[in-house]
């Protein structure tokens, strides 16, 4: 059914509705997890959901699955987005028809964004603009889809002109054929609605949705915000910044926020009765949300067991379940395969349907070119990089590659040996310190609910040379309590735990609740984890001139280093896990002087081969 003939219905009908989008996670396991998230999350009455494309099409596949199954196996209306980016005509044309088959009736087409530092331009055969692509749906098809644009109510606080002219491409992509709009994010309702009053001026009568973003967690909403480039009210930073170490006040705070935005949004007189939510392929901040709006519906469905049935591989033939669960579901697909309560961390439990990009679109740097230089100016040695990091871990510098924001409160706690680390040639991208029953409102390390305490194992992840890194490896493998992934650019495999199963290094003991395990790390996530660590370390290099000698530098270093995590499962010795690096970087200063200046491609790829002893599927 065609997502505008539901939004008819509903207008008929008076009722107020709403719909999710999801992005196809990066993992095989992630994606039967979404499926049967996405089953859950039916019972909370979407009308439709969508599903997203990533730039270029890296993804489309996984797309067109997902699509496929929503609409055959789950049950559900989908609409697919579709970009122009990447996809060359020959592209489009099987995704279209893909969808067809599939019985999809509902296209979203966007232009998609451009390549991390490049102008965009079209590929051969390809698209130029979204009208382009609107207008080649609506020639090969008719009208058997539905297409919808995107629309940017950020736009109504550029200069008049500038508005103007951004209300006149979204007229020309409905007067091309859309059926209805979907709008980016956003928290100022006022420009919302001063902008939907604006588009019905200029002759745009097609249904505008809201795109709505819960506010999950301090960190996620700064930095969506952030990518987003939107305005948030002064109110909104007041009323959470406070709380900005205690994730559940600020999904407290932050869902009667958003919903009091969905209020203002269906009392004004702009003929708007739906809401569309962008779930991160989360579920619990929807579900908060919807049940803050007295939303959530009642629905009584024929099951074929008494409980709903979920799509992941490993409980696909369950017919047994233990009947002291039989009213908390919830409580038991959690307490079986969930672990992203509060998903912070950038390494965490690949099985996670929330394992990705943030905004599903791929990976980027967040600083323009210019930004970049600034920031990291034109290193030419491996000294320069080394002092970047080192400055970084010091508060010195307010972002790197792999950090889009300063470091956090806790890495304070470790700064001085962090800084050491880098100096002596352990490039350090991600860290965390031990911690041993802090208070859930500690203002440096807590979080969670009240009256709890947190604990944390210590953990390090870092870029080293394969010299320097043959040196480390005796002194970490001398301390029974280091376990370590060592792991090369081609995705070549080395570690010393012999269990298949996540270690959880951030847990939190809370009053009338099970220990809550939020971050894990696990060889597979990690693996995922090293194709966006590399990338980003080329995206950085792209920002300088072919052939320069920054972008040799940057490129050999990602060619060469090893990227490596580091776990110290004792968490009463906070400093224990820095001794085998100190004990390495004085034992490659006593017989070569220095850390190395050069990275070695060659001595990599011996490394490699003579010691992986895992490798990808």
């Amino acid at each position: 059914m065609k997502i505008s003939q539901k939004i008819e219905q509903a207008a008929k009908e008076d009722r107020i509705w709403w719909s999710f989008e999801y992005f196809p996670p990066r993992t095989a396991q992630g994606l039967q997890n979404l499926l049967d998230r996405i089953e859950r999350m039916r019972a909370l009455g979407p009308e439709f959901i969508d599903i997203t494309w990533n730039a270029g099409g890296r993804t489309s596949e996984l797309t067109s699955e997902l699509v496929k199954t929503c609409q055959k196996l789950i049950g559900i209306e989908t609409c697919m987005h579709l970009t122009c980016t990447g996809m060359p005509r020959v592209k489009v044309d099987i995704a279209l028809r893909e969808a067809k088959e599939h019985g999809c009736r509902n296209i979203l087409a966007l232009r998609g964004d451009p390549p991390v530092g490049r102008e965009w331009e079209p590929v051969d055969t390809g698209f130029r603009y979204g009208v382009d692509l609107v207008r080649y749906i609506r020639a090969q098809y008719g009208d058997y889809f539905d297409v919808s644009v995107a629309g940017y109510p950020q736009t109504h606080r550029l200069p008049p002109e500038e508005a103007a002219r951004e209300m006149g491409y979204l007229k020309e992509k409905v007067d091309a054929g859309a059926n209805f709009i979907f709008t980016q994010m956003f928290y100022d309702v006022d420009m919302f609605i001063d902008w939907v009053k604006a588009a019905r001026a200029a002759g745009i009568t097609v249904p505008i949705v809201p795109g709505i973003m819960p506010i999950q967690t301090w960190n996620g909403f700064q930095k969506a915000t952030s990518l987003a480039k939107i305005t948030v009210p002064q109110s909104f930073l007041d009323a959470l910044e406070p709380h900005k170490n205690n994730d559940e006040k600020v999904r407290e705070i932050g869902t009667k926020l958003v919903a009091d935005l969905c209020r203002r949004i269906l009392a004004a007189d702009i003929g708007i009765k739906g809401l569309h939510f962008y779930t991160m392929n989360l579920e619990k901040g929807c579900r908060l949300l919807l049940e803050e709006l007295n939303l959530v519906p009642r629905i009584e469905v024929i099951k074929p067991l008494p409980w709903r049935q979920s799509l992941t591989p490993n409980r696909r033939t369950e017919n047994i379940r233990p009947i002291f669960w039989a009213n908390r579901t919830r409580s038991y697909l959690s307490r079986t395969e969930n672990w992203d309560e509060y998903p912070n961390g950038r390494f965490g439990d690949s099985r996670s349907p929330a394992y990705g990009e943030l905004d599903g679109y791929g990976v980027w740097i967040k600083q323009t070119k210019e930004d970049a230089l600034r920031l990291w100016d034109t290193p030419t040695s491996i000294e320069d990089i080394r002092r970047l990091f080192a400055q970084f871990c010091q508060g010195k510098l307010e972002a790197l590659p792999w950090s889009d924001t300063a470091p956090s409160s806790e890495t304070s706690v470790i700064a001085p040996q962090l800084a050491k680390l880098n100096e002596l040639g352990f490039l350090t991208i991600n860290s965390q310190p031990a911690v041993d029953g802090a208070r859930s409102d500690d203002r440096i390390h807590g979080w969670g609910p009240a009256n709890g305490y947190v604990y944390q194992k210590a953990y390090l992840e870092f870029f080293v040379s394969p010299e320097l890194l043959e040196m480390l490896i005796p002194h970490i493998e001398r301390d029974i309590n280091i376990t370590y992934y060592v792991i090369n650019n081609r995705g070549d495999l080395r570690t010393n735990t012999h269990s298949d199963g996540p270690n959880a290094v951030t847990w939190g003991v809370f009053p009338g609740k099970e220990i809550i395990q939020p971050t894990i790390v696990e060889a597979i996530s990690f693996m995922a984890w090293k194709d966006e660590a590399y990338e980003l370390g080329r995206l950085w290099a792209k920002f300088y001139e072919p052939g320069s000698a920054t972008r040799q530098l940057i490129d050999g270093i990602m060619d060469s280093y090893y990227l490596v995590n580091v776990v110290h499962n004792d968490y009463k010795r906070p400093d224990a896990i820095f001794e085998p690096f100190f004990k390495a970087g004085a034992e490659y200063a006593a017989k070569y002087g220095s850390a190395p200046e050069l990275p070695t491609t060659n001595g990599a790829n011996g490394h490699a081969n003579g010691n992986a002893n895992g490798h990808a599927n």
